[in-house]
């Protein structure tokens, strides 16, 4: 392994071919919560030098992209419990509240156990991460594409030049691509929550696009201070977490979900039906309830068929012609698939990778490594959205970044014990 007590540089692509670049053992490609979570649990839980990982990610530091998402749409609290947070020890969170004189910030929830407050989530996350001094690990550059080596390794190419590496785990979210309704798309007053939206902006009115958590958080903070409508297709419906508990259990994955092929409509189906997409957990549910009857919010069923900018508001026509004409329209409307993401259309294409229905990876349900179409292995592991249908309707969320862990670091773990000399670098 390298001795540098540096992490490696990342060298430049030459104009007659690729210059020497290092060889590490891991590359992790994102810095979100998956990527930060699985960086500390490879140091901890593996033989892989810490000389050896380095953690590739566009943003100024971990979870830059977290905090912004956060901040824009009003977060207050996590939906996870206290058990779920970047930590490898499930009561680190707690022991840290406690350490703190914070206690107060874990929240109650009914029926379930406590939350965290956001501002005691972040603080314990970078707790985590100067602890481990996770930051230094960090190249802040932009994974482009990934190709195979013949010595069985990986060359994950960057904005910034090419690192050689014997296994890559791919933590990469919905990689910014907001979901936004084909009626706003030309419209200057018509934003995405995650997108050009500023929560800072001073308006008096807006309308909010959306039927889920984040509509409700976002309908929430805005009508402390302005009028608000929130606008949403079907009633809205609260459930405490992202999805029932039991799928929280691998037995429990593997019994309901990995009995069906890999990467199939089936999986697809059962993960979608298990997930509780479009619901709000209840004490935020009671808050708007509160607002609502107080007249700071107005909560609609409808769905909008026009919009067009004016000069200074926006209107928006709804199927039963009722018009509105808000400051301006904010939409928490998801994100788009990152089945068929660009840079996962690149990594499928140039590693000859297998997907399913709807581009699902076929990963191996053990390892969830990424499977070729000839069936066979790469070094490339998935965790996150990618990783839905092995990791069941959690795979997104904290839970499942913890679940995918346990496999990943095992996988990998075997590679650094079972391949002692270092890679020679590329010529």
């Amino acid at each position: 392994m390298p001795t540098s007590t540096d992490p490696p540089a990342i060298t430049g692509v030459a104009s007659g071919g690729i210059d020497r670049a290092p060889s590490v053992d891991c590359v992790v490609v994102g810095g979100g919560i998956h990527g930060t979570y699985l960086s500390q649990r490879l140091l901890e839980d593996t033989t892989l030098d810490r000389d050896a990982l380095v953690i590739v990610d566009p943003n100024d530091r971990l979870l830059d992209s977290f905090r912004r998402k956060a901040r824009a749409c009003g977060m207050d609290s996590l939906r996870s419990t206290y058990v779920n947070h970047l930590g490898t020890d499930a009561f680190a969170l707690e022991d840290f509240a406690e350490g703190h004189g914070r206690e107060d910030e874990l929240r109650p929830t009914v029926d379930y156990p406590d939350r965290p407050g956001l501002a005691l989530f972040l603080d314990h996350a970078d707790h985590v991460i100067e602890s481990n001094s996770l930051d230094t690990l960090h190249r802040q550059t932009t994974a482009t594409t990934i190709h195979d080596r013949p010595d069985g390794g990986l060359r994950v190419v960057t904005d910034d030049g090419v690192i050689d590496t014997r296994s890559c785990v791919l933590a990469i979210g919905h990689g910014g691509r907001q979901h936004l309704p084909e009626w706003g798309r030309s419209v200057a007053g018509v934003k995405h929550v995650w997108g050009r939206f500023d929560p800072a902006a001073d308006t008096t009115e807006t309308v909010i696009i959306g039927g889920g958590i984040t509509a409700a958080q976002l309908a929430a903070t805005r009508s402390e201070g302005e009028s608000v409508t929130l606008l949403s297709r079907q009633p809205l419906e609260w459930e405490v977490t992202e999805a029932d508990p039991q799928w929280l259990n691998w037995r429990h994955i593997e019994r309901e979900l990995h009995h069906h092929p890999p990467a199939s409509k089936a999986r697809f189906d059962v993960v979608q039906n298990a997930r509780h997409t479009a619901t709000v957990p209840p004490y935020l549910y009671d808050t708007l309830d509160t607002r609502r009857q107080s007249g700071q919010l107005q909560i609609r069923q409808g769905e909008v068929i026009q919009a067009t900018q004016e000069s200074d508001h926006v209107q928006l026509t709804l199927d039963d012609d009722t018009r509105l004409r808000p400051d301006q329209v904010v939409c928490a409307t998801g994100f788009a698939s990152v089945f068929d993401h660009p840079f996962v259309e690149r990594l499928a294409d140039t590693l000859d990778l297998a997907r399913g229905y709807r581009g699902l990876p076929r990963l191996d349900d053990q390892t969830l490594a990424w499977r070729t179409v000839s069936d066979g292995r790469v070094p490339l592991y998935v965790s996150g959205a990618l990783a839905l249908g092995t990791v069941g309707p959690y795979a997104p969320n904290i839970p499942g970044a913890r679940r995918s862990g346990d496999r990943i670091t095992a996988a990998i773990d075997s590679i650094c014990k079972h391949t002692m000399e270092p890679m020679r670098p590329a010529r």
